[in-house]
């Protein structure tokens, strides 16, 4: 038995690939498990009406390849947050969470990576806050009916940068279908690189933490670095991830137009289980 899986974050591939071509790379390359992107554009929220056809092309490649999905993220509420001051977003946005939920139930994946936002590229009030705890709410209620489980990712704003920021709504919520899935780059950020404030604050979700996405960062630089080249301290991250119960981790990097693209699947790969089996054996 695999005493840990890792994931590919899908957006680790060109985005022209079909999604069928991506699962055959997952493995390829050595991951367990592909991580599905619902984000804000209308070609993956198209995705949330997948039709019985799609649904079955995916299930049949998914288990000719011997692979599976365990996870969304779904960043789509980006552009339509659950704590909008406009009442048609919040109504488009609860729509979009309802969706995730059936299409997950629908393919077998348990658990959805929800983004840490009340607004994003709005400013964050009171109000907004108030509408995100309803709606919040409300979506865990969803997520109960079908046996989903919710899972906060921590971002790289103040709102939820944090799991102990993370645990106050897991706490409020009270409900099993509502628990973390943190990046450690974005905890490391938000910790100023201090490994051991980073390891205190995972400990803070101990029995709420489901997941890990394992991402490269650098003071105020969240994205598109190459595994090894920031600050991230991955043997403390992994470590205080594992003390609280985590076996399922994920890659998180982007592809950015590069010609080696297929090489670096294979670093990261080859990266991330050297750090993850210092740890685990």
């Amino acid at each position: 038995m695999k005493s840990y899986q890792l994931g590919l974050y899908e957006k680790a591939m060109p985005n022209d690939l079909s999604f069928k071509q991506k699962i055959q790379l997952t493995k390829k390359h050595g991951f367990d498990f592909i991580e599905l992107s619902i984000d804000e554009t209308n070609e993956k929220l198209a995705r949330l009406d997948w039709d019985d056809t799609s649904i079955e092309i995916i299930q049949d490649t998914l288990k000719t390849e011997q692979c599976f999905i365990q996870s969304i993220c779904l960043s789509g509420h980006r552009k339509y947050p659950l704590g909008s001051e406009s009442k048609e977003v919040q109504k488009h946005s609860l729509e979009i969470m309802e969706k995730a939920i059936i299409l997950a139930h629908r393919l077998g994946i348990r658990y959805i990576q929800i983004a840490g936002y009340d607004e994003y590229y709005l400013p964050s009030n009171d109000q907004t806050k108030k509408n995100f705890i309803e709606n919040l709410a409300k979506s865990v209620r969803m997520a109960a009916t079908y046996g989903v489980i919710l899972a906060f990712e921590t971002m790289e704003t103040p709102f939820m940068n944090t799991v102990e920021k993370a645990m106050y709504y897991v706490n409020l919520i009270d409900s099993p279908y509502l628990k973390i899935y943190p990046d450690v780059g974005n905890l490391t950020n938000a910790q100023n690189g201090d490994a051991l404030k980073v390891e205190a604050d995972i400990l803070k979700g101990k029995g709420h933490i489901v997941a890990g996405h394992l991402k490269e960062t650098k003071p105020n630089i969240f994205r598109n670095l190459n595994f090894g080249e920031g600050h991230t301290p991955y043997h403390t991250c992994i470590s205080s991830l594992v003390n609280v119960g985590v076996r399922l981790f994920v890659g998180e990097f982007w592809y950015t137009g590069n010609s080696d693209w297929e090489t670096r699947l294979q670093m990261a790969n080859e990266f991330l289980r050297s750090k993850i089996e210092e740890v685990i054996q």
